[in-house]
């Protein structure tokens, strides 16, 4: 197994640390207060908050267009079905006027397989045998890399000397970049692949994931695109000088699935409140009988 393998769970944080600096050949590190401002320097390190400080996402779906001269932006959906977004600029609609994503599947970006596939699921909807599509956050799934990056609940960074953890309150779901230049020789594909990342400008973490696994529910998105185990994703998080916003610049690339990249943006707003305990697959019957895709289940225990 990769030394780097992805974790789902880890136990209650007690503490958060950050480097300094090394002074005398060592290394120094500070505890990092509920919530810093973005450090200066070209070689400072941003401190992204700890558990006292969360980040709430501001849309569901990656709906802003990328920065001018960037590749090809998000998916869109399909002009013929109106699509109302639960939740976007940090309010949900409530509303009941919803309408779910059709996805526009004759987007050249897409290779014919892929689609298809995106296709199948637009007519799964179409024809009610779904009442709604397949979305991980809506179903207890894991979103994977960058498709985690849409959850609701609030994300969290935990920084340490060798890695820092994004943990989110659903679920506790953990995703682990390791602050080193290299990617192991052989990475066991897994929903949140290898991630390695480093520091640049004082204010952005810049991560380089491979080793996704692909197949059934993995998705880089809420529109339902799929991609094998060749996606490769760059993500640059940059904090805001006055610390209260976040955002990402996202870069997926599969030669598989996509025939060129795509470039991806999300932003997040501070929101001071501990990390707390959320569990979403507790109960995984269909009550209301209305066909949804089935919730995860382990079939061996983790221990």
């Amino acid at each position: 197994m990769s030394p780097f393998a992805s974790h789902m769970w880890v136990p209650t944080l007690r503490s958060r640390l950050l480097v300094s600096g090394v002074v005398a050949g060592f290394l120094v590190v500070t505890l990092i207060p509920p919530f810093c401002v973005a450090a200066s320097g070209t070689d400072s390190i941003p401190q992204l908050g700890g558990r006292d400080v969360g980040w709430n996402s501001n849309f569901w779906d990656f709906q802003l267009d990328p920065p001018p001269g960037s590749a090809h932006g998000p998916m869109k959906t399909d002009p013929r079905y109106p699509y109302t977004s639960q939740c976007q600029n940090g309010g949900c609609n409530t509303r009941g006027d919803l309408r779910p994503p059709i996805v526009d599947t004759k987007d050249p970006i897409l290779k014919p397989w892929a689609a298809k596939h995106m296709q199948e699921t637009n007519e799964e909807v179409l024809s009610g045998k779904m009442a709604i599509p397949f979305t991980s956050q809506s179903r207890c799934w894991p979103g994977g890399v960058p498709g985690q990056l849409l959850f609701l609940q609030p994300m969290y960074f935990i920084q340490t000397p060798k890695q820092v953890l994004m943990i989110w309150e659903r679920d506790q779901f953990v995703r682990r970049i390791y602050l080193t230049d290299k990617h192991s020789e052989n990475v066991k594909p897994s929903w949140f692949g290898e991630s390695i990342g480093h520091y640049e400008g004082g204010d952005t973490l810049v991560v380089d994931t491979i080793g996704l696994a692909g197949g059934k529910n993995h998705y880089i998105d809420s529109f339902r695109t799929p991609h094998t185990e060749k996606l490769h994703v760059v993500e640059r998080f940059t904090i805001s000088k006055d610390a209260r916003t976040l955002t990402a610049i996202i870069t997926v690339e599969d030669p598989d699935t996509f025939n060129g990249p795509l470039t991806l943006k999300q932003t997040w707003r501070r929101n001071e409140t501990p990390m707390a305990e959320m569990v979403c697959a507790e109960d995984v019957e269909d009550h209301f009988n209305q066909n949804l895709h089935p919730l995860p289940q382990a079939d061996k225990p983790d221990f």
